[in-house]
């Protein structure tokens, strides 16, 4: 009978000590092997030579280092790069690496598909299959590095995070959790708090456990300025409506020091971008220490959506900068490659379509 190894990239620094005491190892052992595997990148027991033979023997018996396999890579003409990662059962996500001057973004996933269903994403159209484990959300940041040249011989190629790949990540809390604390662990990537983003369409409950236990900076995926609206647009807001969320968005930025959140706004050609949805939105972010990221909508096959023309939103922002909203417009990124925002589908096969309220939906978001 052969006993499961344990994938040691979901082991935060905790867990990691925990995993080792359990096996009758000293707690020194989780710094050496954290160093070999986020500073050295080394997935091979053998080669970590400040570790005995003996407890080499017990890691290759029961442990192991395993980041998500690659199966295809793009690159697009402005650089960006999307990767397209086996996650068992014929299912396949994806994650995409924005360069720039100052930093490397990377967009990791957090789910196969999504169950959040909200109308203009190519995700949610994908349907929903199941959770990624804590170790295969850290081994995309882990393989992107591997990948990647570095941007200075000291430094790695990602600088930043942003949870905005497939899937809502706040509904996969119980791996999201462990993996945000390897990110910013100095042991781990040691990527500053403010460097590692967590988008949401608005999971209350879980917004509150992640002020009190992440400290990460966070992303509302708005949308629309009012409930009937945003109903439509993204129905987790049936639950959780706007006034509730913004509440919570409070109580966020007042849980931290230095914290503010990034409202995200899909702009809709017809749908959300008058005149008259900007004023209400300056209404509703006023007070909130916010900053508005508006994104020209990118199309997939079969979307029912057209992108609101440049100048609906050069006039859309002007309204948010007069009443006092910092307010940009991201630059889209890597479009012919779908891998913008909203863009990416991934592989998912054997799904189930698991829509706001569903009980196993309810159980992963309260877990």
């Amino acid at each position: 009978m052969t006993t499961e190894t344990c994938n040691l990239l979901g082991l935060d620094q905790a867990a990691l000590t925990a995993w080792l005491a359990a096996r009758g190892q000293r707690a020194f052992h989780a710094r050496q092997l954290m160093a070999w595997i986020y500073r050295r990148r080394c997935t091979n027991f053998d080669a970590m030579t400040d570790l005995s033979m003996a407890f080499r023997a017990v890691l290759k018996e029961q442990a192991r280092i395993v980041p998500p396999e690659l199966v295809d890579t793009r690159e697009s003409r402005d650089g960006t790069r999307k990767w397209l990662l086996d996650s068992g059962t014929g299912n396949r996500v994806e994650m995409v690496f924005i360069p720039e001057a100052d930093r490397g973004t990377l967009c990791i996933s957090s789910q196969v598909g999504c169950a959040m269903d909200c109308a203009f994403c190519a995700t949610g159209a994908q349907g929903f299959n199941r959770n990624l484990t804590s170790a295969e959300i850290v081994g995309q940041l882990w393989l992107a590095n591997k990948l990647l040249p570095p941007r200075t011989c000291d430094l790695p190629a990602v600088s930043n995070v942003v949870f905005m790949g497939m899937g809502e990540p706040l509904a996969n809390y119980r791996n999201l959790l462990p993996a945000i604390r390897i990110f910013t662990d100095p042991l781990g990537f040691n990527l500053s708090k403010r460097r590692v983003t967590v988008s949401t369409s608005g999971l209350v409950p879980a917004m509150d456990r992640l002020s009190e236990e992440g400290d990460v900076s966070l992303a509302i995926s708005l949308h629309a300025p009012d409930n009937a609206l945003r109903d439509e647009l993204v129905p987790i807001n049936r639950r959780h409506p706007v006034e509730e969320l913004m509440a919570a968005c409070r109580r966020y930025i007042q849980g931290g020091t230095h914290r503010h959140v990034l409202i995200e706004y899909v702009m809709l050609d017809g749908v959300n971008d008058t005149d008259a949805h900007a004023r209400r939105l300056a209404r509703r972010l006023n007070g909130l220490n916010a900053k508005v990221n508006l994104i020209p909508f990118n199309p997939y096959p079969d979307a029912r959506f057209e992108c609101s023309s440049r100048e609906r939103i050069d006039c859309f922002r002007e309204i948010l900068l007069n009443a006092g909203i910092m307010t940009v417009t991201r630059r889209t990124r890597g479009d012919d490659i779908e891998a913008a925002c909203g863009q990416l589908a991934g592989q998912v096969r054997d799904r189930t379509r698991h829509r706001i309220g569903a009980r196993r939906l309810q159980s992963e978001i309260t877990a």
